[in-house]
């Protein structure tokens, strides 16, 4: 172990209460904006489309270059933090961040805006699961924890339903390239505030890489979603998607074989034998991947269809975003006291109905029909997040938190990236008139992923229960569960 690591506590000090959730705010301003960029872009694209003479296909790939950096690397982000120490590592992540959102701002071309989408996602990658192992390495308390991560699961998700309001309020004002320039001040004040208010720390072990591992889910996840996008240009039975099939799954299979082999792997599979863990990463899969269909249909709908400004767009799904904003903390209070089945119970339901509302949209559809679709959704949405974001970090072990953090985003950024695929393959190449009825297969989606939250719910506790993993029983029982010794053992 270096000198330099050595200096830096395990667990952080113990801190106030006042400090306890100023470290909180800090985190969730980064998270804050962490959220809006996954959505921000999304109202803007027919705008950037005509900026730089693209198509839908190619800004599909705007979005998703930075929810698949973001998805493949958040394991190993989650494990640097770890090992480096949490602060630092979040810092550099506020400084990739912050430089590549200056790259977009002034990319000249649909390829260099991709690229440098992507090494925002790198940054962003850094930031995610992070900022969940600071709150929760500043929260010993269960029941604290429980509520803060509630907090910090409710910010994530007001920001991923408000960031069309902002992005269509910044490009009616100051154009599309506003919706990066805006990071800047944002990442300013973050590192000021991480300077004075958050404390270092890091996990009493950390692991070491898995390169291999890293290697195999970033090809499997880029593949895929790869294949989604350009399967309806080069044909789904064509050479290239039947190679990418195979690449996806041989890739795939890889991965799975490569962890189970490994005494520290990058994901430890052995953790989706629990029931409530499984379903909660399911759960995020399939959340997400409902929000962005919804969110990016109902821009190209809005926007080409019936012929909207970005900001009008924008503005319908003020709905969604006060739906979430008025029920995210209600969801995280009610998973504290109560658990995670009745939020997610709520959550499924209220999600179905919005994907059920839209299921016969038309080019003349109503807008108070249109508006209360869209605030079911925002509330099914509000409700999800807490009990999923919980249920899954209650499933490791405390020591284990920028894991914990990063297995659940990683499942949030995979459900958006499908999702926008999907959304994107359904309207490319689709004239305006005709929009309306081929996005009735996404909306379909839509309320099938309402419908799985409830089979999730099922699977979930029906009573909260915080296991203490500082607890030796509690521990042993936790690796035996997995087949596997405590690592402090043969450390």
């Amino acid at each position: 172990m270096t000198g330099t690591s050595t200096k830096i506590p395990a667990a952080g000090p113990v801190l106030s209460t006042r400090r306890r959730w100023t470290v909180l705010a800090v985190c969730a301003l980064s998270m804050f904006l962490i959220g809006v960029d996954t959505t921000i872009v999304n109202v803007g694209l027919p705008v950037i489309g005509r900026g730089l003479g693209v198509g839908t296909r190619g800004l599909e790939w705007v979005v998703d270059a930075y929810t698949l950096a973001l998805a493949s690397l958040l394991m190993a982000s989650g494990a640097l933090a770890d090992r480096f120490g949490r602060r630092r590592v979040f810092r550099c992540g506020l400084i990739v961040f912050g430089l590549s959102s200056l790259a977009c701002a002034l990319a000249p071309s649909l390829g260099v805006l991709v690229a440098a989408r992507a090494v925002q996602g790198v940054g962003a990658s850094m930031l995610s699961p992070v900022a969940l192992a600071i709150v929760v390495n500043a929260m010993p308390d269960p029941r604290e924890r429980a509520r803060a991560i509630g907090v910090w699961a409710s910010v994530f998700g007001l920001s991923m339903a408000a960031g069309p309001v902002v992005g269509g309020g910044l490009i009616a004002a100051f154009g599309w390239r506003s919706v990066f320039w805006i990071n800047a001040p944002v990442i300013v004040a973050a590192l000021v505030l991480v300077a004075v208010f958050v404390p270092e720390s890091r996990a009493p072990r950390s692991r070491r890489p898995d390169l291999p591992g890293q290697l195999l889910l970033t090809t499997a996840l880029c593949v895929s979603v790869g294949v989604l996008i350009e399967g309806p240009r080069i044909g789904w039975t064509s050479p290239g998607a039947l190679g990418g099939y195979a690449l996806a799954v041989a890739a795939a299979a890889g991965f799975v074989r490569v962890e189970l082999r490994r005494s520290e792997p990058l994901m430890d599979l052995g953790l989706f034998r629990r029931p409530p863990f499984a379903s909660a990463v399911l759960g995020a899969v399939s959340l997400f991947a409902a929000l962005n269909v919804a969110l990016l249909l109902n821009t190209l709908y809005l926007q080409e269809t019936r012929g909207w400004t970005p900001l009008a767009a924008g503005a319908a799904t003020l709905p969604m975003a006060l739906g979430a904003t008025l029920c995210a903390p209600w969801s995280g209070s009610l998973t504290g006291r109560t658990g995670p089945r009745r939020p997610l119970l709520l959550a499924g339901g209220f999600t179905a109905a919005g994907g059920l509302c839209m299921v016969s949209l038309g080019r003349d559809t109503a807008v108070p029909l249109l508006l209360l679709a869209y605030l079911l959704i925002g509330i099914g949405f509000g409700f999800a997040n807490a009990p999923i974001t919980n249920t899954a970090v209650s499933g490791l072990p405390p020591s284990r938190a920028g894991v914990a953090g990063a297995i659940t985003s990683t499942a949030r950024q995979v459900g958006s990236a499908v999702g926008i695929a999907v959304a994107g393959g359904l309207a490319a190449g689709v004239a305006p008139a005709g929009l309306a009825h081929a996005s009735r297969p996404g909306w379909l989606l839509v309320t099938a992923c309402g419908l799985f939250l409830l089979v999730v719910a099922r699977a979930s506790r029906s009573q909260h229960q915080a296991v203490s993993f500082g607890s030796c029983r509690a521990r042993d029982a936790w690796y035996r569960g997995l087949g596997r010794r405590d690592p402090k053992e043969t450390a």
